[in-house]
């Protein structure tokens, strides 16, 4: 088995804005760094889910005001695209936006005044799995999560979003990969994507244990 390491990827990104002048400029200097590559831009929620299923890209940076809602964009790259890291451009500081994002998944929270240099390494932390919040906005976050309306305690089966609900219904009724696929029109391997992430989520080790989650809980309701 030969050691030569292949040469490590380039961390592909998509930017959605509707303020022209700042997406291009934010491609440029992404495209500066020789570990980003912009694959594309966009103005709008639909067209950040079209580039999220045409690319699949390693993150998406959507902002939260542009037409059709970057939140509403997120939800859906989030549901379709579970890969895809999101990350929230905003000028706004909001509690509400922010646990709005974090909420569909988001993995960053950038507020558009953020130097450069803090940028990079956001991307980089979101990139290797990771989360950021703004220190300004973490205190309130944390006392908004402490507040007792926000202490449902959730199973990790209701983080799931409706397609990854979809594909675990089909892994408790012992379909494969492909059978999967067939059934909601998906590629096989985009399925085996799914899985991967339902077993993040539900902090299980392979698809019999999460097989086993979901009839336990569908007994349970």
């Amino acid at each position: 088995m030969s050691d030569s390491q292949p040469t490590s990827l380039k961390v592909r990104v998509v930017i959605v804005d509707d303020h022209v002048l700042f997406r291009d400029g934010l491609a440029t200097i992404l495209s500066a760094e020789t570990e980003f590559e912009v694959v594309g831009q966009g103005g709008s929620a639909a067209d950040a889910i079209r580039l999220a299923r045409a690319l699949l890209p390693d993150i998406i940076l959507l902002d939260i005001d542009m037409p059709g809602s970057g939140i509403a964009a997120a939800q859906e790259v989030a549901n379709e695209c579970p890969l895809t890291k999101i990350v929230m451009l905003t000028s706004s500081e909001e509690d509400d936006h922010l646990i709005a994002a974090l909420k569909i998944g988001s993995r960053a929270y950038i507020l558009k005044g953020v130097p450069a240099r803090e940028l990079f390494r956001i991307l980089r932390t979101v990139q290797s799995g990771e989360s950021y919040v703004p220190p300004t906005l973490a205190a309130g976050l944390l006392v908004e999560m402490m507040n007792p309306a926000h202490k449902e305690t959730k199973k990790p089966i209701d983080e799931l979003t409706e397609r990854e609900h979809q594909i675990l219904e089909g892994l408790a009724a012992g379909l494969s990969n492909k059978e999967i696929g067939q059934k909601l029109f998906l590629a096989e391997k985009t399925v085996k994507h799914y899985i991967t992430n339902i077993l993040q989520k539900l902090q299980v080790r392979n698809r019999v244990e999460a097989a086993l989650l979901a009839q336990k809980n569908s007994n349970k309701g």
